[in-house]
């Protein structure tokens, strides 16, 4: 308890939880001092639940799991080949390399040879052709990990090569999709662009991105009695490793246990790809019937996993004088890799982010996923949101220059309306829309106009630097875009000394989860948060949960919380009010204290008098997410519970010489709703904007001739580093409550912010349209690598010649 509710106690005669010594002291007093005096449980900054752990080095993650006796490693032998048969297989040196206990390939698969999370594409061990380098054949099991991984490099294959394909552009060429093509159609496109008083037209192309998560792919197979198997893994879906794992030995689920406390980052590129991991590591543990480990090396992972995808765009705008937009046709392609994965509801999100915060009255959007022999590409932090809605940011930063306006003006004439021009392509209206305030304060807050006249004139004294600012606004959706992923459940135990077990359905990785979750429960039980405990996700205590994905983890699990939090309140208030004689509406927590008439009681001493009385003291909770409805064949309906709204203003210096830049400013302003944990939001914020300001400024995913990816460790793939960070980084939550009755009125925190820094890319294309007096339209890919940029400003130049 604080200490303005231990000196009330004291003064009162009531610390020990005995009678009061004043005469006048009643039950009301207590109960209205907890009303103003208890410290709030939510709505504060509150440290993560690891932090003083990942500090000290002893957060244990699937690698620090101490090895049971007998533990054995495993590596993956992988395809050197883009496209080939497979003629032979010659495993005999592999068989003989020291430390060596056995190598299994497809055909010691007992059941379904397959970890598509969806259509099952996606062969656990490629047999007869492999379809991209790096793909796993097979699995060498040995003493010791650097025995596996040396053993594996022995193998002699036999390819015989097949033409592969290996860009998103040569497979829509070829009409190699992964899957049907996706159209959305409103209003009368082709016929308002023919009318249109300016048409413009052009080609985006927008780089992948790998996830770089600091803990690598793991997973940590334990056979357990009568076929059982307990499986520790680094991933994002517990319940699809499951079902994995399961499908692979010919099981039925209860058989298999998955567990994961924590994981060292995530992004998306543990949702699907860690079943590969499951599943080897499992089928291993199996046939040997010991424990086994598969931990692959940073180059293996890389070669092995899919990335965001990339994408390429083709458009037609038409437009007024004023650059409002009146008709609009995209065609966007993205590069799904060799199997479906989570192309399809990546596209999805594309497509419902192409308008991003802006009215599209006639709009065309048609939808790609290009089969390609390289990696399948998969789920990464935005889920195609951030890739649909650069496109239009894109057009938008065009269509500013052609009019000779200044490109914040254009972007305020095409946002969504209040009470009109309020409904998306896709159908649902947008209710809950604050972009108009938020941008009136960033713009305010930033000094955005008076910097863009600085930098005028700063351009117009200096021949090779330039500098550029650009301001760029998200609205993001939030739920996932299959209605029956959004459901959750936890469960809720009070011990009867007052401490307080949680389990959720929700995965770990660093963003504070379980950290939000303690937070609502210790707030609906009225009770310190050091009272409350989160442990490890785990299959066999939540059942059928859905991935932590798509940002709706607290949404989700922290209401699940709540619910089972909730019941066990609601028992031990009827609990209290017997014993008092009052209605159970007139019970009261707060500070660890429980006042019920009359009656005071410390909580502990509550749950210890309720145990004792026989109340049930744990509670399974449950939540499914209302409003939601699609229509995948139509792309249409209400795929969004909300919308979360950001803007980000940022400032940049260029080097036109070099093609190098330095982010010099940003300034964000970003909606949350009612913060559940400032620090957490405003850290995933800042977070969010540097990751993506990573994926379209210096991280490049490079294929050569033969397929092989080249950028697949630190050495040669260029993440952002402290170094990047800006010297003026200014984030503030924008105050707002949520429309929609979410947990506490808060919301989603995860994805949104990565759309952020777009205003780093287009404060780059401000800089360099500078060297052509801001008439031409600079040509810059992203990301905006320095080459990206050289390119760039050279086209500029010899187009002001």
């Amino acid at each position: 308890m604080n200490k303005q509710t231990e000196a009330f106690l004291l003064d009162t005669g009531a610390a020990d939880g005995g009678a009061p010594a004043t005469a006048d002291f009643s039950g009301r007093d207590l109960a209205a001092h907890i009303a103003a005096e208890a410290p709030p449980q939510i709505g504060v900054s509150r440290p993560h639940e690891s932090a003083h752990l990942h500090v000290a080095g002893t957060a244990t993650y699937t690698d620090d799991i101490p090895e049971l006796a007998g533990t054995l490693h495993a590596a993956l032998g992988m395809s050197a080949r883009a496209h080939a048969r497979i003629r032979s297989i010659a495993l005999d040196k592999v068989r003989a390399a020291p430390g060596v206990v056995a190598v299994l390939t497809a055909k010691d698969i007992p059941g379904v040879n397959d970890c598509g999370p969806i259509i099952h594409d996606d062969p656990i061990l490629a047999s007869d052709t492999v379809q991209f380098v790096g793909q796993p054949i097979f699995v060498v099991v040995a003493s010791s990990h650097d025995a596996a991984r040396r053993a594996a490099r022995l193998a002699a294959i036999d390819y015989e090569d097949l033409p592969p394909i290996l860009s998103p552009q040569a497979a829509h060429e070829a009409g190699s999709y992964v899957l049907p093509p996706m159209h959305l159609e409103r209003g009368q496109p082709r016929e308002h662009l023919g009318k249109a008083a300016h048409r413009d037209k052009g080609h985006i192309r927008l780089g992948g991105q790998e996830q770089f998560y600091l803990e690598g792919q793991i997973a940590y197979a334990v056979p357990k009695e009568n076929d059982g198997m307990h499986v520790w893994c680094s991933t994002q879906h517990p319940t699809e490793m499951q079902h994995a794992v399961a499908h692979v030995l010919g099981w039925q689920v209860h058989q298999v246990l998955v567990e994961c406390r924590r994981m060292g980052g995530g992004f998306g590129g543990k949702e699907s790809q860690s079943a590969l991991f499951a599943c080897c590591a499992a089928l291993a543990a199996w046939k040997l019937m010991c424990p086994v480990k598969l931990r692959p090396d940073r180059d293996d992972d890389m070669m092995i996993t899919g990335k965001r995808h990339d994408f390429v765009f083709d458009y037609e705008v038409g437009h007024d004088p004023q650059g409002r937009i009146e008709a609009v046709a995209v065609e966007m392609v993205s590069r799904a890799g060799f199997s479906a994965d989570l192309s399809g509801p990546v596209m999805t999100r594309a497509i419902c982010h192409f308008d991003n915060a802006y009215w599209l009255p006639h709009v065309q959007i048609d939808g790609y996923c290009g089969k390609t022999n390289t990696q399948s590409n998969t789920a990464f932090r935005g889920f195609g949101g951030p890739q649909g809605a650069f496109a239009m940011e894109y057009i938008l930063d065009n269509i500013a220059r052609t009019v000779g306006r200044d490109a914040l003006d254009v972007r305020r004439d095409n946002l969504y309306g209040k009470t009109e021009r309020n409904v998306t392509p896709y159908g649902q209206t947008v209710e809950d829309n604050v972009i108009h305030e938020l941008l009136d304060q960033l713009e305010a807050s930033s000094d955005y106009r008076a910097r863009r006249e600085a930098t005028r004139a700063f351009n117009a004294a200096s021949p090779v630097l330039k500098k550029g600012i650009a301001i760029t606004p998200v609205k993001f959706g939030i739920s996932f875009n299959v209605a029956h992923f959004n459901q959750a459940g936890a469960l809720v135990h009070v011990y009867n000394d007052g401490s307080v077990l949680v389990n959720h359905g929700g995965t770990e990785m660093g963003q504070g989860l379980n950290t939000k979750v303690a937070m609502v429960v210790a707030h609906e039980l009225g009770i310190r948060l050091e009272r409350v405990r989160v442990t490890a996700t785990d299959t066999s205590k939540v059942a059928n949960t859905s991935a932590t994905a798509a940002s709706t983890g607290t949404d989700l699990n922290g209401k699940a919380a709540q619910d089972a939090a909730r019941q066990i309140r609601e028992r031990l208030a009827a609990f209290a009010a017997r014993q008092a004689g009052v209605d159970p509406s007139t019970v009261r927590f707060g500070d660890d204290l429980v006042v019920a008439g009359e009656l005071r009681l410390r909580f502990d001493e509550l749950a210890r008098q309720a145990y004792v009385a026989r109340v049930q003291l744990w509670s399974d909770g449950f939540y499914a997410t209302p409003k939601l409805h699609w229509d995948q064949s139509k792309l249409q309906g209400r795929p969004f519970y909300y919308y979360a709204y950001g803007a980000a203003c940022s400032e940049v210096l260029v080097d036109t010489l070099t093609g190098e830049f330095r982010l010099l400013r940003a300034d964000v302003l970003h909606d949350v709703g009612r913060s559940l944990n400032p620090a957490i939001d405003i850290g995933q914020v800042e977070g969010g904007f540097i990751q993506g300001m990573g994926w379209l400024t210096t991280e490049e995913l490079w294929w050569n001739k033969d397929g092989k990816l080249m950028t697949h460790a630190p050495s040669t793939y260029k993440i952002p580093t402290v170094n990047d960070c800006p010297e003026v980084f200014n984030v503030r939550l924008f105050e707002n409550r949520n429309a929609e009755d979410s947990i506490h009125r808060s919301k989603a925190v995860g994805e949104p912010p990565l759309l952020l820094p777009f205003s780093v890319f287009f404060a780059i294309r401000d800089a360099v349209a500078s060297l052509g007096g801001y008439r031409i339209n600079p040509p810059l890919d992203a990301p905006a690598t320095a080459e990206a940029i050289l390119n760039a400003a050279d086209a500029v130049r010899q187009a002001a010649a």
